[in-house]
């Protein structure tokens, strides 16, 4: 009989993740609580996953503040791979960055098809599509104003 307390502590930690709302792309529910004194800044945490992104060959990639305007999140990117195994590649080295450089275990929908993967650092949300269903959502069209746009 499989252990009892190992069972609970899995659906637990799965209630615990983030979940998407298919209607703004953003993470379902309440900010995770962070450090009363980060050794990071949100600032410093959007330029490593830029850096990430880009350096992974990620397509139209857009930065979005949403300071302000959400409470879920400082920022959030959005970009594209060319194929479901480059949306893979890029999100998994994200994670593996963002663990090896700011100690974070980033929450990861999605990984699995490839399709659009959204990685939840706490302060910066970021979305890795590939193309046709980055069309098909237009999250852009929704957070976009007054944000600023990267890339071709």
């Amino acid at each position: 009989m499989p252990n009892a307390g190992a069972a609970s502590a899995r659906y637990l930690e799965d209630f615990v993740l983030s979940h998407s709302d298919p209607t703004t792309g953003l993470p379902v529910g309440p900010r995770g609580a962070r450090a009363a004194d980060p050794v990071y800044t949100s600032e410093q945490l959007l330029a490593a996953v830029l850096a990430s992104v880009d350096d992974d060959k990620a397509e139209d990639i857009v930065e979005i503040d949403l300071r302000g305007r959400s409470d879920v999140a400082d920022y959030m990117v959005i970009c594209s791979g060319r194929s479901s195994r480059q949306v893979a590649a890029i999100s998994e080295k994200l994670a593996d960055r963002l663990k090896q450089e700011f100690h974070i275990s980033a929450k990861m929908e999605g990984k699995e098809t490839g399709d659009w993967v959204l990685i939840d650092t706490g302060d910066v949300i970021v979305h890795v599509f590939r193309p046709e269903v980055r069309e098909f959502y237009q999250l852009e069209k929704m957070w976009l104003p007054g944000s600023a746009h990267r890339g071709a």
